[in-house]
């Protein structure tokens, strides 16, 4: 009897060990992870939640990548009827919003001077350069928890990644405010690794043409009055002091003053679509993901549009993560 216990035993403890021996370590994954980066190309399908306004938002993202730094990611709201495209290739990157016939066109070191929730390699580097990452691992996934770098990483300090222990996909990203709630959630589909690309696949025009068959070019701005918007998170020590409607050929321009500790001004109007003819526009500042839209970021303004009304925040006194905080905010229900 005790030589069958013995032998039980011994049994048990070779399984254990075994099963240790296959256990990856963070170290080991995150190996693996910088190997599968180097993939020829890969498509993925993903939805993307955002919970920072008055009501969630979900957009569809689809994106290409053709190695080393061609990219084509098309992000879709179909409630808003707001679709926007960012493009990569080797002339620029480029953001395209096909519903006004415009493409701004950018000298930047996108996406490497920022985190990307729904970027594979992004997420990686995220990884790779956050010292004190956390990892664990369940049946199905390896889990880590990062810091970010966003532009304003103290809105979104941290994020939790998983990825697929099967083949390395990424399966979700939870952007997480200091708090600890996910105010950003990605959730990956349909990822396809080692794909070919071409280099016409990532051509402006070509992209701008696929991008219209998702959100046709307006025929006009409805010329109706739009709701002015305010900052959910106008900042600490900062009032609305003062708010004037101007007339001009297009409609009117909104101007709101903000005064206190800091200073700036939200110009808001109807924007205009582009004629069939134009070209892209060259920007000075870098693109800027506001969650709700891809904006435009200087060390003294920051620029979008969104549902046919173009914005910019002004200011001397704001940094460039203030810039963007304040920016996020303004999407909700107007509120003063």
């Amino acid at each position: 009897m005790n030589k069958k216990i013995w032998l039980l035993f011994v049994g048990l403890t070779v399984m254990l060990l075994l099963t240790a021996c296959g256990t990856k370590s963070k170290e080991d994954v995150l190996t693996d992870l910088k190997e599968k980066v180097e993939t020829k190309g890969y498509k993925a399908d993903a939805e993307m939640t955002l919970k920072m306004g008055t009501e969630p938002q979900t957009y569809e993202v689809e994106v290409w990548h053709k190695d080393p730094d061609f990219y084509r990611v098309n992000l879709k709201n179909s409630t808003k009827n707001q679709s926007q495209m960012i493009l990569k290739n080797e002339e620029g990157v480029y953001v395209l919003t096909p519903a006004l016939n415009k493409s701004f066109k950018f000298q930047s070191e996108w996406p490497e001077n920022s985190s990307q929730a729904y970027l594979y390699e992004s997420l990686v580097k995220d990884i790779e350069e956050d010292k004190d990452v956390k990892f664990s691992a369940t049946d199905k996934y390896y889990v880590f928890e990062t810091k970010t770098r966003y532009q304003n990483s103290k809105m979104l300090p941290t994020q939790e990644i998983a990825f697929s222990k099967k083949d390395l996909s990424p399966v979700s990203v939870k952007v997480k405010d200091v708090e600890g709630v996910a105010l950003v959630t990605v959730k990956f589909s349909n990822v396809k690794f080692d794909v070919s690309f071409d280099k016409k696949d990532f051509d402006l025009q070509k992209s701008m043409t696929a991008a219209k068959m998702v959100i046709p070019v307006m025929g006009e701005i409805e010329d109706k009055e739009f709701a002015v918007k305010y900052p959910e998170e106008p900042l600490e020590g900062v009032s609305l002091v003062e708010e004037k409607k101007l007339a001009t050929e297009n409609g009117n321009r909104v101007i709101l003053t903000y005064d206190g500790e800091k200073s700036y001004t939200i110009i808001q109007e109807k924007a205009e679509v582009a004629p069939a003819t134009a070209g892209p526009i060259v920007s000075k500042g870098d693109p800027v993901d506001l969650g709700f839209t891809i904006g435009e970021v200087t060390d003294s303004k920051v620029s979008w549009t969104f549902e046919g009304v173009d914005y910019t925040i002004a200011s001397s006194d704001l940094t460039r993560d203030e810039l963007v905080t304040v920016a996020r905010s303004v999407q909700g229900e107007a509120i003063k």
